[in-house]
């Protein structure tokens, strides 16, 4: 805490000055009359060897009672205008007792030695048993650790007395009183005073169920008990803070408060839970800390809040204390969810964000004002951010985390992204974030060998040690660390009311030998390549997440044939395993097999026709969305348009009925930032999409403006109809018409929804117009009326369409008992509806 300066006003040195030197005097004169009444008598006193022991503790008792030479300006003029009347009733604390009792007072209530040397060195594990003020025989002990103070005096109601300097910044001292009264203290410095409650004066802040429930692993609100916490206790205000260090021979507290110097606050260990807790009164908002921790092997080492809920802007490093204080206007968008269909019964459309680079510089304010109306307008029903926890290196993209409670704070405090989150529900748009719980990187200020030992990353090296990303993976055998991820993705679901989290790199958390050699892994107790503990991480996640927060979502992104990820976790599955119990899982399997075919030229197109009708053979085997995400048009992979071949005329006619295909698919729906406008150019977190291909001053802009005119239209007649995603999972609620016409190009196939009502989708993937293209078509529908053609002109397109009215034919095709004839435009996708 920052040391006050001395209040101003009439000279209260010379005041208190003048104070103390009469209570000191009206002290000693009673000290030496209660010690000279014992030794004038004449016979023997069975006490007598004990008088120079009383003698010392009435010295002592005077020395105590002497005001403070540095008091504030209120208590100088009150000291000063009561005089030697006041002086003698400070001077004389103890009550009237016999001298025998007077006698049992300890001569010194100093620090033991080994206390002190453990209090110095960092190493102590309850320092609230040594400092503070105890009840001891005689009296109360006060017992003070301030380095750098000149003098501490003890402030309980009526008495003010001065600790004895007992070097290296231990101050104590004994007053007789019967029990240990509401004190402050008053500590001065060389320049400046502190006047201040102590810390060492406080029961722990942390009650016992926290504690059980911590031990257990089962504390689901975990950062209301762990971290920094702005609170009231025992009628003081201050912050409590609290940190899971087991190995640790000892914690204490540092930050802007203490001039980033520890020493004095030393943090009490809370029985064997390995939890370490101190309340600071007089802390509040917006301070810097950071805990200083003594491994092991007795160095120390400063380390950021594993919960801190808010951190300095990145490279800075410190946590800051904080305090929400954001009013939600979201009401009507929460009870909508918690009352819609699941996610896969949905319209679910998503549009992926890297926050920072959308449009750089933007706060979260700031981009609360233009992202929701952007995304309202293309009619996305979900963003979902790429991680905004907190991370060092910008270039990571948010994927190597090191404030898992904390939102990154390059683009404001966690107050302004709820106001950001708030802004997209009111508008209609849900939240997704991207959540990491696969690793976290080596900085040596964060999570690595936290308290001087294997913590939060698993204790073997082979489990250790990432292969790919350099970093860390956690050890989800240890409930605390299952229990610190668990209340993560419950705490942003909650606190920030994130819709669902897409949770990073499953497969890698899933198995033993990922991106391992033979030699570079150890098989699980069953011989398997199965990471047990990650299994069972994963389940307890979602199954709590959905067991908490209704109408959220969680999405694994997964990319191989692990059985049974969207499964419910009580379910078990061919391989003795229950489901992973997610919501969503990005199908990896299809966006590789599409890209691929869209890459080549039309003409060689028939040889891999299966890649675009392959998909529909596992389709149903998990819920699915269908990405086109940040990780195919980065790092010399291009951008969508610039994957497809052709002239520029025909890459975007081959996105366009790319696009309208995917939108068309079983499965969810997610786009990337500036894909929806065709950008050129891959993206780069350095400057984020080129939004200047749509300035109407640009000779190309209506090109790019036309692409993202198909987005607009794609969402909006996707979300008004129903067989497009009503029936996603239900394999009855597809039916390819033609899915072999490898020769022609083309691919068509019928959706349903729940009452039966169709959409038929064709897709000509060559570079040809081909009229009067018979396809099988239902019986049962009399009429069929265009709903969406990429060709058309105000996309950019040819403007070939079917403008009226198509009605079957009772011809038989494609093994059905009637038919339709349509003239297919050249690399497009056309939809049809009932007339």
């Amino acid at each position: 805490m920052t040391p006050r300066p001395t209040p101003s006003g009439s000279d209260p040195k010379k005041s208190a000055a003048k104070a103390a030197k009469s209570v000191k005097k009206a002290a000693e004169k009673a000290a030496e009359k209660a010690v000279t009444k014992k030794t004038a008598a004449k016979k023997p006193d069975p006490v007598a060897d004990k008088a120079p022991a009383k003698k010392a503790v009435a010295k002592k008792a005077a020395e105590q009672n002497a005001v403070s030479k540095a008091v504030t300006k209120k208590t100088a003029a009150k000291t000063a205008k009561k005089g030697t009347a006041k002086a003698k009733k400070v001077a004389t604390p103890v009550p009237a007792s016999p001298p025998e009792v007077l006698a049992a007072i300890p001569a010194s209530p100093e620090v033991p030695a080994a206390d002190r040397d453990r209090l110095l060195s960092g190493t102590h594990h309850d320092p609230h048993g040594v400092l503070g003020a105890h009840q001891v025989p005689g009296g109360v002990a006060f017992r003070v650790f301030r380095p750098y103070a000149r003098a501490v005096t003890v402030m309980a109601g009526d008495v003010r007395a001065d600790l004895h300097d007992d070097g290296d910044g231990f101050f104590t001292g004994l007053l007789a009183l019967r029990e240990v009264p509401p004190y402050r203290l008053l500590v001065a410095y060389e320049e400046t005073v502190q006047d201040t409650e102590d810390p060492y004066g406080f029961l722990p802040a942390l009650g016992d169920l926290d504690l059980h429930l911590i031990g257990e692993g089962r504390h689901e609100q975990l950062w209301t008990a762990l971290g920094a916490q702005p609170m009231t206790h025992q009628g003081a205000t201050g912050t409590r803070f609290t940190v899971w260090a087991p190995n640790a021979r000892g914690v204490r507290v540092a930050g802007t408060f203490n001039f980033w110097d520890g020493s004095a606050f030393a943090m009490r260990s809370l029985g064997s839970t390995g939890i370490w807790e101190l309340f600071v009164p007089g802390v509040g908002e917006g301070e810097l800390y950071k805990f200083e921790i003594t491994r092991p092997d007795g160095s120390k080492t400063l380390r950021a809040d594993p919960l801190a809920r808010r951190t300095e802007v990145p490279p800075s490093t410190s946590s800051i204390i904080h305090a929400s204080h954001h009013e939600w206007g979201d009401g009507e968008w929460l009870a909508r969810r918690a009352e819609g269909a699941p996610a896969h019964e949905a319209p679910f459309s998503v549009y992926e964000i890297h926050l920072p680079s959308w449009r750089p510089g933007l706060t979260y304010r700031q981009l609360a004002e233009q992202l929701p109306a952007y995304v309202k307008d293309l009619g996305f029903t979900h963003v979902e951010l790429m991680p905004v926890a907190e991370h060092p290196f910008g270039g990571s993209w948010g994927y190597q985390v090191t404030g898992f409670y904390a939102p990154t704070a390059r683009l404001g405090t966690p107050d302004d992204f709820k106001y950001l989150v708030d802004a997209l529900h009111q508008a209609g748009i849900g939240v997704l974030m991207d959540w990491v719980p696969a690793h976290f990187p080596r900085d040596d200020w964060a999570l690595a060998e936290f308290d001087g030992r294997t913590l939060y990353e698993h204790e073997d090296p082979l489990r250790a040690a990432h292969p790919d990303w350099g970093t860390l993976e956690f050890d989800y055998g240890r409930r605390e660390v299952r229990n610190f991820l668990v209340a993560n993705a419950i705490y942003w679901c909650e606190e920030f009311r994130i819709d669902g989290l897409r949770v990073d790199a499953v497969a890698s958390m899933l198995y033993l030998d990922y991106s391992r050699e033979p030699g570079q892994w150890v098989p699980n107790v069953h011989g398997g390549r199965e990471n047990l503990d990650a299994v069972d991480f994963l389940q307890e996640m979602n199954a709590t997440v959905y067991r908490r927060v209704p109408g959220v979502v969680t999405i694994a992104e997964e990319s191989t044939a692990w059985d049974g990820v969207t499964r419910a976790t009580h379910h078990m599955g061919p391989g003795g395993f229950g489901g992973l119990g997610f919501g969503l899982k990005w199908n990896m399997g299809w966006m590789h097999d599409s890209l691929d075919y869209m890459a080549h030229e039309p003409v060689h197109r028939k040889y891999h026709h299966h890649e675009m009708t392959f998909s529909m053979v596992y389709a149903y085997s998990e819920n699915y969305v269908l990405p086109i995400s940040h990780d195919e048009v980065v790092h010399g992979k291009r951008s969508l348009v610039s994957k497809m071949p052709g002239d520029w005329w025909q890459q975007r006619a081959n996105l366009r009925a790319y696009l309208a295909f995917m939108w068309a698919h079983p499965g969810k729906q997610l786009l990337f930032m500036g894909q929806e406008f065709a950008q050129g150019a891959e993206w780069s977190e350095a400057h984020g999409p080129d939004w200047w291909l749509l300035d109407p001053a640009y000779g190309a802009a209506a090109d790019h403006r036309g692409v993202r005119d198909l987005v607009r239209d794609l969402n909006v007649v996707y979300r008004h109809t129903p067989a497009l995603w009503q029936r996603d999972t239900d394999p009855s609620g597809f039916q390819w018409i033609v899915g072999d016409a490898s020769e022609d190009n083309v691919f068509a196939f019928l959706r349903y929804d729940a009452e039966g009502s169709p959409l038929l989708a064709v897709s000509n993937l060559s570079p040809v117009v081909r009229p009067n293209y018979r396809l099988g078509a239902p019986d049962d529908v009399p009429a069929w009326l265009e709903s969406l053609n990429t060709d058309l002109a105000k996309y950019g397109g040819g403007d070939v369409t079917n403008p009226d009215i198509v009605k079957p034919d009772p011809q038989a095709w494609h093994g059905r008992p009637a038919s339709i004839q349509l003239t297919l435009p050249p690399l497009a996708t056309v939809w049809l509806r009932p007339a």
